[in-house]
This record gives C-alpha cells, structure tokens and sequence, in this order.
C-alpha cells in the first residue's frame, strides 16, 4: 500500500468563504498515482471546515445565511471569547458543517454521487491556513 501527501494553503478575502477544491484533490489523485483506495480532505485548523454538496450559488448563500441567523458573528455571545479571541462562532460553524470528508478512490477517480463536489468551508478568514489531503491505496 502506498501514501501521498500534499497540503494546500488558503488566505480567503471574507471572513466566510467557500472555495471548490475539487480540481485541486483530483490533481493530488492524479499526482499520487494511486489508483484504489481513499482520500482523506481535512482542514488544519479548527475554524475550518471540509464538506461535500453541489456547486451552486444559491446553495451557498442559504448555508451563509442560516449559519449566521444561528450561529451570528457577534464576540459578546460566546465565552470562548473571554479569552480575547472574537471567533468563537467559527468553532461552532465548523463544528455543525464538518471536519473532514473521505471519498473513495476508483480506477483512479474520486468515486462520487451525482452534483457532488468538495468544498473548503472558511468561517475565520483573511489569514493564511491549510488542508491536509492524505490520499492511501494502491
């Protein structure tokens, strides 16, 4: 069985972004040679978050929208904060939008569903941070 690694780095202009990093693990599949196995997407950093679903805007926006009406960007509401930190919403994001995803490998390929792409999910940004892929098979 082999392994590869890579890490991709992300300095997002919004406090909250999602960025489409599909192209980018499907090149790491590529690079890796792997042919059968999986691949492991994960953030490393706990005000980040990877997940699947479709590429479309609306789509987006509704998850913006409801992680702020439950989750508000406001450092009074969260004792996290105490400590004199202001994100302790994005912890909370991440938490509810996920770590990290693990797609199976086939002949190759990211073996998906229908629509499905992965998605960087930043809820603490403008500065500079990291997504591990660990890609594991033969």
């Amino acid at each position: 069985m082999k392994s590869y690694r890579k890490e991709l780095w992300f300095n997002t202009q919004e406090r909250i972004e999602f960025i489409n990093i599909t192209p980018e693990v499907e090149k790491t599949l590529r690079e890796s040679g792997i042919k059968e196995g999986l691949c492991l997407v994960n953030p490393m950093h706990i005000t980040a978050s990877i997940f699947i679903n479709d590429d479309e805007s609306g789509l987006h926006e509704d998850y913006k929208k409801w992680l702020e009406k439950y989750i508000p960007h406001n450092p009074e509401l969260y004792k996290h904060n105490f400590t004199g930190e202001t994100n302790g919403d994005a912890h909370i994001k991440r938490q509810v939008m996920g770590r990290e995803v693990v797609v199976a490998v086939t002949n190759g390929k990211l073996d998906f569903g229908p629509w499905e792409q992965i998605f960087y999910g930043e809820f603490d940004g403008q500065r500079k941070k990291r997504v591990l892929i660990k890609i594991i098979g033969e």
